[in-house]
């Protein structure tokens, strides 16, 4: 049975996520403080945390950052906050998805089962021979989820990895915002797709010699994206 933490102030909230969770077959813990909450979640085996973003003590954009120093454990940030550059700041920091409140409870809870589906893959993985990507410069090794870029090393977060992985398996072909969405994070986009292009940016970022001139992930206007050979 997969345990989830829920980092959250709001009693209310916190105890209706749980009991959709609950009935759902995941065993849940609650923490109510930023501190305790980060210490559960570095000391404890959690398949997954569920993050508010207003935690008395140590906010939820310092949890994740600590947090993903120290494990690859899925993240879901929760927040009132409506704000974009809260979302990119939260995602930027290694959060695997943002969920703004208020939020229908088997939402949350679909996007759970997408992300532990995608994490549970990720770790019962066992493929004899290294299979590696190279194109033009970059190399990928997608067993050992590595990737170099004229032979140096960068670091990628787990869905900037598959993001990366899943458009230079496809050179040339132009994926939408939406289609990327939902390949990659295994549901629909239901209107919020700038988990996308927040991703693409910090991709580019580690990939690119310039970014504001890409050369590998090209911007469509108006459809979406594209690695091109």
């Amino acid at each position: 049975m997969s345990r989830i933490l829920i980092i959250e102030d709001e009693e209310s909230i916190a105890d209706l996520e749980k009991d959709y969770l609950e009935l759902s077959g995941f065993q849940v813990e609650i923490e109510g403080e930023g501190p305790t909450g980060l210490a559960r979640a570095l000391e404890e085996d959690f398949q997954l945390v569920i993050l508010d973003l207003m935690l008395p003590g140590v906010d939820g954009f310092e949890i994740c950052r600590r947090l993903r120093e120290a494990k690859n454990t899925p993240i879901i940030m929760v927040s009132a906050k409506k704000d974009d550059i809260d979302k990119i700041r939260g995602l930027g920091l290694g959060a695997d998805d943002y969920m703004t409140k208020p939020f229908s409870p088997s939402e949350l809870v679909a996007r759970v089962k997408a992300h532990l589906t995608r994490y549970e893959r990720l770790v019962s993985s066992n493929v004899s021979a290294n299979q590696v990507i190279e194109i033009r410069g970059i190399k990928i090794d997608k067993t050992a989820r590595r990737v170099w870029v004229n032979g140096e090393e960068k670091n990628f977060t787990s869905r900037e990895f598959d993001l990366l992985t899943f458009l230079a398996e496809n050179p040339n072909h132009v994926f939408t915002k939406e289609e990327l969405f939902r390949k990659i994070w295994d549901m629909d986009s239901v209107g919020d797709i700038a988990t996308v292009t927040v991703h693409i940016k910090k991709i580019r970022e580690k990939i690119e010699f310039n970014s504001t001139k890409p050369q590998y992930i090209e911007t469509i206007w108006g459809v979406g994206y594209r690695f091109k050979v």
